[in-house]
């Protein structure tokens, strides 16, 4: 009978390290908030926060930067909607004048208009 050599002793385990990015967590609740309508500044400021704080620690920060850019550009298009919007209501408004003489009107509604 052949002896059976030793088994080999188990590798000891190596430790696992986590690796933080700071200012990651702050881009990326930037990026959210830069999504959700009408929270823009807020997600823009969180992002250029995140966005800081990762440069000064020597990291790259994705979120933060598509943060920044969504937020910009949302922002953008909601200005230019509220811009048109307000701009067909006073093209409404001065419909409501036409043919009348400058004055005070009472409407059907009950509502008052002022033509001038």
């Amino acid at each position: 009978m052949s002896e059976v050599p030793p088994a080999a002793p188990a590798p000891e385990p190596v430790p696992v390290v986590a690796v933080s990015k700071p200012g990651r967590g702050l881009g990326i609740a930037g990026l959210i908030l830069a999504i959700i309508p009408f929270t823009q500044l807020i997600g823009l400021v969180l992002s250029i926060i995140g966005l800081v704080i990762s440069r000064r620690a020597g990291f790259k920060n994705g979120p933060a930067v598509a943060g920044i850019i969504v937020a910009i550009i949302v922002g953008i298009i909601i200005i230019v909607i509220s811009i048109v919007a307000s701009l067909a209501g006073v093209a409404a408004l001065q419909s409501l004048c036409e043919g009348y003489d400058p004055g005070t009107y009472t409407l059907d509604n009950g509502g008052t208009i002022t033509c001038s």
